[in-house]
């Protein structure tokens, strides 16, 4: 199958060009009432911790015993995250821990008598292990618990990091331009490239023709804006066999319509697995919006006004040009963690050791301080290849955070990138479970470590790659030094 060619659209006439909204102005609270009258916890098994960046009050869980899912279960409200960090693994590995939180949570559910429905977020730029992640789902899954998924829901939009849905086609917002998600950095990724723009299309190439694209299932716009949600429900009566299901959506208005079709046909005894990104999640969990948190929300009673330690792991462009933007900044000190010599078995626990003492150094001395990775990319040969050395990576920037905290306390931390993010947080930090504050910026979020981490109630902002303008994590500092 040849690629389909996308051409990138000005911004404006992208969305003047699309029909007007579903009128209906009252779906939130609907979909609030359908949410608890179904009973139904909202369970999302978060590829890294970036799935965190629309919802608020939420606990993540770095843990998943059976005794800790029943727990989350049993708690009062609508939803709570697994954080898995799958991403980062081979594709047999995260086949693995799929099966193996799938199995703990049927187990969970039998011993709470909760019921539950499974959203397997993942990138809104579509990287992560599909369809491997919800195939080991949905049949573990369906074996456990004795039904069988009618369809896989595919819902990348993303408003608050400029991800849109329309004609099938995904979209990525940079700057003024519209452009197909297969033409960006993100789709030359080593281990989860992809060249179709065309979800459909982008199904089949995933599943290496194993669904073909006029199998996929498709709820457009025009379905979502002209029908509403009986739209939705008439298209979501044709699933069968874990056929999967686009979402076409433009605006939170229309996820908002697809949702309320989609608890209509689960209520009448449908069922669906959910491969979306984050703003679905807030959606399907009702969780009402809120504005950005302030900054006296985001220092609990262990605040200290040390100054703040910043990671920067990740390597996209985007990341890239917000630490050249944050190194501008007074009373800041930067410094380098240098991959090569990471790699390296004879040059790790010195350049580790040297790194740690001048971070604290700095620190003590009242600067903020930000440490990145070299910017140069080490792929390997392969897909497994550099999933192996960023792992490596991963590990010495977690081992570099214990050296340094157990020479000084920074009053925040600020992770950049997912996966960094995750391993700093479980590996780093010890953390077992977080509460979700909010977002400090659109699209990223603020977690209060547990009393259990190494540094209880931290405030710490999970800073994916792939979000923010130029200047957003230099704003993030500047609003973190304000307390």
């Amino acid at each position: 199958m040849a690629p389909q060619s996308h051409s990138p659209r000005d911004r404006e006439a992208f969305f003047a060009a699309l029909p007007a909204p579903w009128p209906s102005q009252d779906l939130a609270s609907h979909i609030a009432q359908a949410v608890q009258a179904s009973r139904r916890k909202v369970v999302v098994l978060d590829d890294d911790p970036t799935g965190t960046q629309t919802v608020h009050g939420i606990a993540v869980l770095a843990t998943w015993t059976v005794a800790d899912l029943a727990q989350a279960l049993a708690e009062p409200g609508p939803a709570f995250f697994i954080l898995t960090n799958s991403r980062s693994l081979p594709g047999a590995e995260a086949v693995a821990l799929n099966q193996e939180i799938a199995h703990h949570l049927a187990a969970a559910a039998r011993a709470t008598g909760q019921e539950f429905v499974v959203v397997s977020r993942s990138d809104s730029t579509l990287r992560g292990h599909y369809p491997a992640e919800v195939d080991a789902l949905a049949s573990t899954l369906e074996e456990e618990l004795g039904f069988r998924y009618e369809g896989i829901v595919l819902a990348p939009f993303f408003l608050e990091g400029g991800r849109f849905t329309v004609e099938d086609v995904h979209w990525v917002l940079q700057g003024a331009q519209m452009v197909p998600a297969a033409d960006t950095e993100f789709a030359r990724d080593p281990a989860f490239g992809y060249r179709e723009s065309n979800l459909r299309c982008w199904v089949e190439e995933k599943t290496a023709g194993r669904i073909r694209a006029d199998a996929v299932l498709s709820i457009p716009l025009t379905t979502l804006r002209a029908e509403g949600p009986a739209g939705v429900q008439r298209v979501l009566r044709l699933a069968r066999g874990r056929a999967p299901i686009v979402v076409n959506a433009a605006s939170y208005a229309d996820l908002e319509v697809f949702v309320a079709g989609l608890l209509a046909a689960e209520k009448a005894g449908q069922r669906f697995l959910y491969r979306t990104a984050a703003s679905f999640v807030r959606v399907r969990s009702a969780i009402p919006p809120r504005g950005l948190l302030a900054s006296e929300e985001l220092f609990g009673p262990y605040a200290t006004r040390a100054p703040g330690l910043v990671l920067v792991g990740s390597h996209v462009e985007r990341s890239t040009l917000q630490w050249e933007a944050l190194l501008q900044l007074e009373r800041l000190q930067g410094l380098e963690l240098s991959v090569p010599r990471v790699l390296a078995a004879d040059t790790r626990g010195p350049a580790l050791q040297a790194l740690a003492d001048d971070s604290a150094a700095a620190l003590a001395a009242g600067s903020d301080v930000v440490i990145a990775t070299s910017r140069e990319v080490i792929a390997g040969r392969g897909p497994e290849d550099k999933l192996a050395i960023g792992r490596i990576v991963s590990e010495a920037m977690c081992e570099l955070l214990r050296q340094i905290l157990g020479r000084v306390r920074p009053g925040f931390i600020i992770a950049k990138g997912g996966i960094t993010s995750s391993d700093l947080a479980t590996r780093g930090l010890a953390m077992r479970r977080a509460l979700v504050l909010g977002q400090i910026q659109p699209g990223v979020p603020v977690w209060r470590a547990g009393p259990e981490s190494l540094l209880p109630g931290l405030p710490y902002v999970v800073f994916p790659g792939n979000v923010g303008t130029p200047d957003t994590l230099r704003q993030i500092v500047e609003m973190l030094r304000k307390r």
